[in-house]
């Protein structure tokens, strides 16, 4: 066993002793500690206690071979970067072992060469990520504002916006899609407020029926309906010196957006059946995720209303418009709920980021938040993979009618699908093997063996070569 001072461990499953000492005298400098197994039933033994970060094993072992091995290591600990060497020279276990996990395949006898390439590139990409999840750490706490987080341009206009407005305003409309986090800009706005300390009353506009709306906005008197037994202050009320928040306002009644617009203009409430109207002092900030301008065109919005809260308005952006926020949101989730479930989950995976990367999130902040949750709940090692993401991101194949003379090898496909990739990212091969997950090693390879065959290129539209 060779030992360094490197902080990576790699583990070599075995049982060849001339192969075993290439490894070494090929290894020997580089920023790998190396622990070394006959077989796959000691190197699942040996796992939890050595955690290592690369585990290079070869095909055919005594008892599990490399392949079952390989789905062991990654269920256990998707983190790993599995390597698998074998004589074998067809494609067919290469592209299996690629399919099922592995970040590489390498031919036996093994070149020192590639060898020492591969592994120096797992390296390079193992101490990346623990820079970045270091760096997205302290990023987390430079680019969170008032709960929020945020470091694309749209993100710092709005929480510069809020910034400006808070100590002035008497009345906000906060638009944006369902789950962008209109409620937390309106918490900015408060805590950002002359008065912090005063009441901060929430009204969601859409959760209750237009009858009891009126009474919870502005209260009522006893006997003004079935059911008043007692006087009640609406929030207006409550929150006198505060901030009230009106979400879902596009629901308000007509009848209750009158009388929104006589607290706005004149400071007024009138609860219902009383004839007293009661002075109030408060700011009002009203969220909605519906056009209100369509809205007022169709006649359900007041159009005087609908001015008056737009004077000063706040367009938070959707997730699919600030993607550049993601790798933080999903860290400062991660972090979030590996504390509440008590759960040592230290990251996600490349190719479960990949996954959510390409996802659109319709549901925003709120749906991403969610995922994050529910992928703590289920992940069983200390990374989320995609086994642990919710059923949504499972990427069904979609269905085609393909005529059988159109039908071809899976390996022909996979090639195509290489080249689609490649061409998506301006033939940047590191970013391929991102996406693909697979190591660029494994990309040349397969694109030598697509300068053989002319079977790749030739069904219509598929990709051509250079």
């Amino acid at each position: 066993m060779h030992r360094t001072d490197a902080e990576l461990r790699m583990l070599v499953v075995e049982d060849e002793p001339a192969t075993l000492e290439l490894v070494s005298k090929t290894l020997a400098g580089e920023k790998v500690q190396l622990f070394t197994v006959s077989d796959a039933e000691s190197a699942l033994e040996r796992l939890p206690e050595l955690r290592p970060r690369i585990v290079l094993s070869d095909l055919l072992l005594p008892g599990i071979n490399g392949l079952e091995l390989l789905e062991r290591v990654l269920e256990s600990d998707a983190g790993i970067d599995f390597i698998l060497m074998s004589r074998e020279s067809s494609t067919e276990p290469a592209i299996d072992a690629i399919r099922k996990g592995a970040c590489d395949y390498l031919l036996k006898p093994l070149d020192p060469d590639r060898l020492r390439n591969c592994v120096r590139h797992l390296v390079d990409e193992a101490m990346t990520r623990q820079k970045t999840l270091r760096l997205d750490e302290d990023l987390i706490d430079v680019f969170q504002f008032q709960g929020m987080i945020g470091r694309s341009p749209l993100m710092l206009e709005v929480f510069a916006k809020i910034r400006r407005i808070a100590p002035h305003f008497e009345s906000v409309l906060v638009t944006g899609e369902t789950g962008t986090g209109k409620d937390l800009v309106a918490r900015a706005l408060h805590n950002l407020s002359p008065q912090p300390s005063a009441p901060f009353a929430v009204c969601n506009c859409s959760a209750l029926v237009e009858t009891l709306l009126e009474s919870e906005l502005f209260g009522h008197v006893r006997g003004a309906f079935t059911g008043a037994v007692e006087n009640k202050q609406g929030i207006f009320e409550y929150a006198n010196g505060g901030t009230v928040f009106l979400d879902e306002i596009g629901e308000l009644a007509m009848s209750a957006q009158a009388k929104l617009l006589r607290v706005l203009q004149n400071r007024e409430v009138q609860r219902v059946g009383s004839p007293t109207r009661r002075t109030v002092n408060v700011r009002v900030i009203a969220a909605t995720n519906r056009d209100l301008r369509k809205m007022v065109a169709s006649g359900q919005f007041r159009e005087d209303l609908f001015y008056r809260l737009s004077a000063i308005e706040i367009s938070v952006p959707s997730l699919g418009k600030r993607k550049e926020d993601l790798p933080l949101l999903q860290r400062h989730f991660l972090k979030k709920y590996a504390s509440r479930y008590e759960k040592a989950i230290t990251g996600i995976t490349r190719r479960a980021q990949t996954r959510l990367a390409a996802h659109s999130w319709p549901g925003n902040v709120r749906e991403l938040e969610n995922a994050i949750s529910g992928s703590c709940i289920m992940a069983t090692g200390n990374v989320i993979d995609l086994a642990d993401l919710p059923e949504m991101f499972a990427a069904p194949v979609e269905a085609a009618d393909y005529e059988e003379r159109e039908l071809v090898t899976l390996e022909v496909m996979e090639q195509r699908y290489l080249l689609k990739v490649l061409d998506v990212v301006g033939g940047n091969k590191a970013r391929a093997a991102e996406i693909l997950g697979i190591g660029r090693n494994t990309i040349y390879q397969m694109l030598s063996r697509i300068g053989e065959s002319a079977e790749v290129f030739s069904s219509p539209g598929s990709p051509k070569t250079a």
